[in-house]
């Protein structure tokens, strides 16, 4: 896609939603970190189920270690791969509290020594709890990056290192968000809903006009 483009497509998302915020639960930045950790291929919708009575009892590494793993796999069961999770989860919480005083890390080299948080994990929290302009690509933007050809890439880093290119920098900050909620709810996997996006003038997506005369014949 052609950098001018790139710019409206941006600027078209950011009017639609001037602010936009991750769907994900939390109450402080230990929750958040251990709600992106749990979301890991489980929605947003089935992960905050689970967070809503988990952080009720425990919102602190200490509270979670009190816990303890038994407790915490019997709230988190209907997550996939529970069993690994709830016990990077008391992990990480002891790693919190010896070298970072109970502290969320506010750089990426520190957040991936936790167990369980690998870079997309790690993006989303300098993104969202300390609003720096990362992109964490998950299935989502990788999906609609390379459909659109924004930026194409054979792994979800050559896709972030593209995106980090040729975003402008007045919406890099929110771009993480934009192209995430894009991607959930109208540049979908199966169905993209090109007959209703906003930037469908703009998607190289080849299908797209197809897709569009198809759904607007129903």
């Amino acid at each position: 896609m052609k950098l001018n483009n790139v710019k409206t497509f941006f600027k078209r998302l950011s009017k639609k939603n001037p602010s936009p915020k991750t769907e994900l639960n939390y109450t402080n930045n230990f929750t958040l970190l251990i709600a992106v950790l749990l979301s890991a291929q489980m929605t947003d919708i089935g992960v905050n189920k689970v967070t809503k009575k988990l952080f009720l009892i425990a919102d602190t590494p200490e509270k979670i270690i009190k816990m303890g793993e038994l407790k915490i796999k019997s709230i988190i069961k209907s997550i996939n791969f529970f069993h690994t999770k709830a016990r990077n989860i008391i992990k990480l919480s002891k790693i919190l509290i010896k070298n970072f005083k109970s502290k969320v890390p506010k750089t990426r080299q520190e957040l991936e020594t936790f167990p369980g948080v690998g870079r997309k994990t790690a993006n989303v929290i300098l993104s969202v709890a300390f609003n720096k302009p990362t992109i964490a690509v998950d299935t989502h933007i990788f999906r609609l990056s390379n459909r659109t050809k924004i930026a194409e890439g054979k792994t979800p880093l050559d896709v972030e290192k593209g995106l980090e290119k040729v975003i402008p920098k007045q919406y890099k900050q929110h771009a993480h968000h934009w192209l995430i909620l894009h991607g959930r709810y109208i540049c979908k996997a199966r169905n993209p809903e090109c007959y209703k996006c906003i930037v469908s003038d703009l998607c190289l997506f080849e299908k797209k006009n197809f897709i569009a005369k198809k759904n607007a014949a129903v």
